[in-house]
């Protein structure tokens, strides 16, 4: 219980040391660790617990059928971990991915975003139930909807990236305008009226964004950099141009084809390497690295660079609904899994995921590039990763918190290779280690 308290505690401080930081800094130039007041070890974990961390990687990608990813846990009462596991794409003298190597963000971008929101919100320049037609004014059918839900999908407003995924995969380098993406989605059912009911939209980011920009009257980069990449020094993350479509030494991009029954069909692969941001914008097209995916997904879940009531109000339950499991729900851009606040997603050649406990400062992250086995997988290998690492022993002079998961490694790796749509022939010849006894 005292060490719970003394984490409580310590996380309060992160918080307190932020604001004071932020505040002097004028959110520019600054290069904060939200975890930095845990005090973390900066040791790598041992062999033992490394080389099954590693070999979570290594299953998650030939169960994806990706080229290569790259990974990351860290413990801040034991230490961390980083791995790289295979080449950044399918070319016959390809490069080995290293944990240096950038990736596509995929919908973790909607956190950047929906921070941004929330910082405005600090400021008083928009507040979460200004209605999103004050501001996307040209878009008609857009009544009641209110910015706060658009990042709580609560707006009632269909995904884009269903209906549109086959050209996509087929088309990536294309460049989308966002008023035909916001159309599309616009133009699909509405899951439920405003406020009603929960259900994961892009098209809903998409259009936060929108009234975002005409709001301050400025550029999404240019609000990211202010309000959230500046301020966490997150150098490697940026929304491409539409036009820059290749990501040079970062890893590739693939997916299976889609049959006409909209299933995947395996022995078609495409790649997707050379893609336009504009099929995600600022739901799902920026680029970022381990390490500042690391310090984002830490922020986020503990609001780090929001003041205190608007942080409560992030992380305030929507339940889910149907058969959900309690333990699952959302906040304002981002999911609750137990203790884990975060996301896992899909994009067009990519999986992503990354989630952290505000609590203890347990962290994984992890990105794949083959997109056909869903976010789901994503989540699951996460889930893998992290309850490996929430069994790491102490180091001297650090306590062990309490992280109860409500999943086992065995649940979570299971779970990932029934989600596994098209393996490498020899995926899970060899299945990943049992996890490590706590220590």
């Amino acid at each position: 219980m005292a060490g719970q308290i003394k984490v409580a505690r310590r996380r309060a401080v992160i918080a307190v040391f932020l604001v004071g930081v932020l505040g002097l800094s004028g959110c520019t130039g600054g290069s904060v660790d939200p975890m930095a007041e845990l005090d973390p070890v900066g040791a790598a974990f041992g062999d033992d617990l490394a080389g099954q961390l590693q070999a979570v990687l290594d299953e998650a990608v030939a169960l994806s059928g990706s080229s290569g990813g790259v990974a990351g846990a860290w413990s801040p009462w034991s230490g961390e971990w980083t791995g790289a596991s295979g080449t950044v794409d399918f070319a016959e003298k390809s490069e080995p991915v290293t944990t240096d190597t950038e990736f596509r963000l995929g919908t973790l971008t909607s956190e950047v975003t929906c921070t941004v929101l929330l910082r405005l919100v600090d400021e008083g320049r928009v507040a979460l139930d200004d209605h999103v037609d004050d501001y996307v004014d040209w878009v008609p059918g857009l009544d009641g909807i209110t910015l706060g839900q658009l990042c709580a999908h609560t707006s009632g407003v269909a995904d884009y990236y269903p209906g549109l995924k086959s050209h996509f995969v087929a088309n990536p380098e294309r460049i989308w305008p966002p008023n035909e993406l916001l159309s599309s989605g616009l133009a699909l059912p509405r899951t439920g009226a405003p406020g009603e009911q929960w259900t994961l939209s892009r098209t809903g980011v998409l259009l936060l964004s929108m009234a975002l920009e005409r709001r301050t009257g400025r550029a999404w980069n240019d609000l990211a950099e202010q309000y959230v990449l500046d301020p966490l020094g997150l150098e490697d993350t940026k929304l491409p141009a539409p036009n820059d479509t290749e990501l040079e030494d970062g890893l590739g991009a693939y997916s299976a084809a889609l049959a006409a029954d909209g299933t995947a069909d395996c022995a078609v692969i495409r790649d997707d390497s050379r893609q336009s941001s504009s099929m995600g914008g600022a739901a799902a097209g920026a680029v970022s690295s381990l390490d500042d995916a690391r310090r984002l997904s830490a922020a986020f879940a503990t609001g780090a660079l929001l003041d205190e009531g608007t942080a409560r109000k992030q992380w305030t339950p929507i339940p889910l609904g149907g058969d959900t499991p309690a333990w699952q729900s959302w906040g304002l851009g981002g999911a609750e899994f137990g203790p884990m606040r975060g996301l896992a997603g899909e994009s067009t050649g990519a999986l992503t995921a990354a989630f952290t406990d505000p609590e203890s400062g347990l962290t994984v992250v992890i990105a794949l590039n083959n997109s056909t086995s869903g976010g789901d997988f994503a989540r699951e290998a996460a889930f893998a990763l992290a309850s490996l690492a929430s069994k790491a022993a102490p180091a001297p002079e650090h306590e062990k918190p309490l992280v109860e998961l409500p999943w086992s490694f065995e649940q979570a790796t299971t779970k990932m290779r029934e989600l596994a749509k098209c393996p490498k022939p020899d995926a899970a010849a060899e299945p990943a280690p049992e996890a490590a006894p706590a220590g």
